[in-house]
């Protein structure tokens, strides 16, 4: 691991930490906000591009698209599922 990934991986421990406060607060947007940004640094340290997430993101549209209509809808009182989970 090279020192600017080591870097990175400090960064990132402390963003996630800053987003568990967040979310203790229930500062929820603010936590999706800074979940972006945690995204964005797991891309760099993994060597992914924004073209490979945009496919990513187009192939799950694509899929979602072509589920049937009844297994895709949600009641108001649910929230609606994000199309991508952060995963470490």
């Amino acid at each position: 691991m090279s020192h600017s990934d080591e870097q990175l991986q400090s960064v990132l421990e402390t963003l996630e930490e800053c987003r568990k406060v967040l979310n203790a607060c229930n500062s929820r947007e603010s936590a999706e906000l800074l979940s972006i940004v945690i995204l964005d640094v797991r891309m760099k340290l993994k060597g992914i591009d924004s073209a490979d997430l945009k496919a990513l993101c187009d192939e799950m549209l694509r899929s979602a698209a072509s589920e049937p209509p009844s297994s895709s809808k949600q009641t108001q009182d649910q929230p609606r599922r994000p199309l991508l989970r952060v995963v470490k």
